[in-house]
């Protein structure tokens, strides 16, 4: 297999598994068993590929939050996603001070996404009955706001979880009834918190010399075909959500956790 060929596999691999709730990052670490270890900017400039999908997405919401941000509604808002990046922000400095790297092995990956799985139906269930307490609810509280962004490193630190399931689940819990509210605002903090994570990886390559050793084109590649591939994705499952839950991508992390630990053999 090309090199190129490989980087598109990537790329459609990240596209897809972004923001399903069923983990990019653990995806790519397994699919890189096959298609050959890649550098952390690569992972995470495909990772802002599929982002700019988002940001094509929601353009128009974007557009109203600035043009109107001093109604008072958008500037809230605005301001919740800025909370809730801050959060991240701080939360991913830490992590990276502590030294933390992702993990070579498939195994942890295996049972993240296996006992994500469960979390997730058990989450599915509780959010259910606090709609039908609540009601439809569709703001975002300072609140959800701070979960979301944490739930965000948590996702960062254990591959497997999903950063898009864990902040859409987050917003559930924590009051956001609406699954396309809590899902907005889950995918519109994503945009700067992987934006400000590829320019810090960037910087950092370029500090250190790396970039004279990075393949370009092959970056190039998997970069467009997140993109495209995310866009399709993310159109596909707000149509999706209008009238489904989420438990089909929880059984299939279940299935596919399961297979990984009876079929790859640990190291």
């Amino acid at each position: 297999m090309t090199d190129l060929l490989a980087a598109l596999l990537l790329g459609i691999i990240e596209g897809i598994t972004e923001f399903l709730p069923i983990s990019s990052t653990g995806h790519l670490l397994i699919a890189e068993h096959w298609l050959g270890r890649r550098s952390d900017l690569f992972n995470i400039s495909i990772q802002a590929g599929a982002i700019l999908a988002v940001v094509l997405i929601y353009r128009q919401r974007l557009w109203q939050l600035l043009i109107g941000f001093r109604e008072k509604a958008n500037r809230d808002y605005a301001l919740k996603l800025a909370v809730a990046f801050g959060f991240t922000a701080a939360g991913g400095l830490l992590v990276k001070a502590l030294g933390w790297e992702l993990p070579e092995t498939v195994a942890p990956v295996a049972w993240a996404l296996i006992l994500g799985g469960v979390w997730m139906i058990a989450a599915e269930q509780l959010a259910a009955k606090r709609a039908e307490k609540l009601g439809e609810r569709s703001e975002i509280s300072w609140t959800t706001a701070i979960l979301v962004g944490i739930a965000q490193v948590v996702a960062g630190v254990f591959p497997g979880t999903s950063r898009s399931g864990a902040t859409i689940f987050v917003a559930l819990l924590a009051g956001t009834t609406n699954r396309a509210a809590a899902t907005e605002f889950a995918f519109l903090v994503g945009i700067p918190t992987m934006f400000a994570a590829t320019g810090y990886e960037l910087l950092h390559v370029l500090r250190n010399g790396g970039a004279a050793h990075e393949d370009w084109t092959a970056l190039g590649v998997a970069f467009v075909a997140s993109a495209i591939t995310a866009f399709v994705a993310v159109k596909w499952l707000l149509r999706y959500i209008q009238s489904h839950r989420f438990t089909a991508f929880a059984v299939y992390r279940f299935v596919a956790g399961v297979a990984l630990l009876l079929l790859v053999p640990s190291p």
